[in-house]
């Protein structure tokens, strides 16, 4: 009995441990700047997690840049899109490697995590636009999320039988007299 108790204290820990889950890439501690915060170039060097929907991706030689327009995260690091007055500023994400533009196209929903490094204009039309540069050491493409079907609930008759006062009440039709 002592034999079966000692095995037990020893390998219940072992088997809950085993289901905890793994940290994700996103996890950390970051500065709450935003991109319109980082615009003014004093936030060089600073550690961000910054995530929106991309705009537009450019492969280059060694690595690729993202366009994208910022939004606040969710506790899990995922985009709140479609909030459009809650937009925080457009910035550039650039890493290392070749990301197809075919799948990190514009409109997916992507996080970053990575280091402020300066501040580059390009132009939106005819203006200027300071765009926070990001040097990402993390890319995370979220998956797009499935429709899902509608849920109908059907009452017929109100759930009562078909029958009318004088009829008789019944279920789905059937007096009951």
């Amino acid at each position: 009995m002592k034999l079966w108790r000692l095995t037990v204290s020893l390998a219940l820990p072992a088997l809950l441990s085993a289901c905890a889950t793994l940290p994700s890439p996103l996890a950390g501690n970051f500065s709450p700047i935003t991109p319109h915060d980082a615009q003014a170039g004093t936030e060089t060097g600073k550690l961000v997690r910054w995530g929106g929907e991309i705009i537009h991706t450019l492969p280059e030689a060694t690595q690729t840049c993202f366009t994208v327009l910022g939004y606040p995260l969710q506790s899990n690091g995922r985009p709140k899109l479609r909030q459009q007055a809650m937009d925080q500023g457009r910035f550039l994400a650039c890493a290392p490697g070749f990301y197809d533009p075919t799948v990190y196209g514009a409109g997916r929903e992507v996080t970053f995590v990575g280091t402020i490094t300066g501040v580059q204009k390009q132009k939106i039309g005819t203006y200027e636009y300071p765009y926070p540069v990001l040097e990402a050491s993390t890319v995370y493409l979220w998956p797009i999320p499935r429709p899902q079907p509608p849920e109908t609930t059907v009452f017929v008759n109100g759930g009562w039988g078909w029958w009318g006062p004088g009829w008789g009440w019944g279920w789905w039709g059937y007096p009951y007299w």
